[in-house]
């Protein structure tokens, strides 16, 4: 049976080589296709917030009583990824390499952290306390 963890953990791993398409595409200043990356990885990012706020965070919610816990400072990070989601899309435009790679090292920074939480804490917690309803949740995230 999938694991809530596996199933995440693997869309982690799917949006991180997005992400590194994405920094090829810009280090070789090929504006155009790091445009197209730039679209790929934010809809996939996004996309995977949506299965965890939409569904999974909702869920655990629902079931443990716990909203100002784990969820609330994962839905708190993601709002900081979505912005500087704008601030790369903004250096794309620009045609500005130095800060978009700036800005790509503070994002692959929160990233790695926020999977690094997810995945050793929150993924658990989730497969742990959902229980039978865990192929259900992921059954609704694969939905969105």
């Amino acid at each position: 049976m999938e694991t809530i963890s596996t199933f995440l953990t693997k869309d982690h791993r799917a949006c991180d080589e997005e992400f590194a398409n994405l920094e090829n595409e810009v280090a070789k200043e090929n504006w155009n296709e790091a445009e197209n990356k730039l679209t790929k990885f934010s809809n996939d990012l996004l996309h995977h917030f949506d299965m965890e706020e939409k569904v999974m965070f909702l869920a655990f919610e629902e079931k443990t009583g716990m909203t100002q816990g784990p969820t609330a400072m994962m839905r708190m990070e993601h709002e900081q990824m979505r912005q500087l989601l704008t601030h790369l899309a903004q250096d794309i435009e620009k045609k500005d390499k130095n800060h978009f790679f700036g800005v790509s090292e503070s994002l692959m920074m929160l990233m790695q952290q926020h999977n690094m939480k997810e995945e050793q804490m929150l993924y658990a917690m989730a497969d742990a306390h959902l229980g039978a309803e865990v192929e259900t949740v992921i059954d609704s995230m694969k939905a969105i």
